[in-house]
């Protein structure tokens, strides 16, 4: 039960603590969070940038819609998309899988061709959808941890990608932001902090056949 007081503790918090940063420890649980998140194949077609410059994010705020969380929190999380999935990244992963695990190439080499294969099939906003909606999965697992670890987020969709891939110079990385969360610690004086969670009966939001 203490997982769920967490959950309920946990809101999209509106103002954050200017006074107060994450710590060294509390910033390396976000990253290891980000990085054991799941993801389709665990092929990771994600990136995480992490932007602590308070002068670059006050210039990201309008080009954020006026939202100043981005300035703000103690860290800026860009969650971002690789702009294209190519026949090395798959080629590197299962290399990586091979030097990990020590697994054999006849076991491999299938699964390394057919993963090759499908990408190919995919035209490239297909590959960059699919790669969005692995960012979601790790949106969805850096708000758990946050709350879990008393780090307080606010997710975003509301921003303009192209000004933020410009800015953070990300076309030069080959990605393409897709997803924003604000983290740190809520102000004293935000008021959503005390709202009541609205939510539907359990029973109407799950389903048991």
């Amino acid at each position: 039960m203490n997982t769920i007081k967490k959950l309920k503790w946990r809101y999209a918090t509106k103002k954050f603590d200017t006074t107060k940063k994450l710590s060294k420890t509390k910033l390396d649980i976000v990253k290891q969070a980000f990085n054991l998140t799941a993801t389709s194949f665990g092929l990771q077609t994600i990136k995480m940038v992490i932007v602590k410059n308070k002068k670059l994010r006050t210039a990201l705020v309008s080009h954020s819609y006026g939202q100043n969380q981005v300035a703000e929190a103690s860290h800026l999380l860009v969650i971002c998309i690789q702009e294209n999935i190519k026949k090395d990244d798959v080629t590197q992963y299962y290399n990586n899988i091979k030097g990990i695990r020590n697994t054999s190439e006849t076991i491999l080499k299938p699964y390394r061709e057919d993963l090759i294969k499908m990408m190919s099939t995919m035209s490239l906003p297909d590959r960059q959808q699919w790669s969005t909606n692995q960012a979601y999965i790790a949106l969805g697992n850096l708000m758990t941890v946050c709350a879990i670890e008393d780090i307080d987020s606010c997710p975003m969709e509301g921003f303009i990608a192209s000004k933020y891939d410009e800015i953070l110079k990300l076309d030069e990385k080959g990605l393409k932001s897709v997803l924003l969360l604000p983290i740190g610690y809520r102000a004293e004086d935000d008021m959503f902090s005390a709202f009541k969670k609205v939510r539907k009966p359990l029973d109407e939001a799950v389903l048991e056949l």
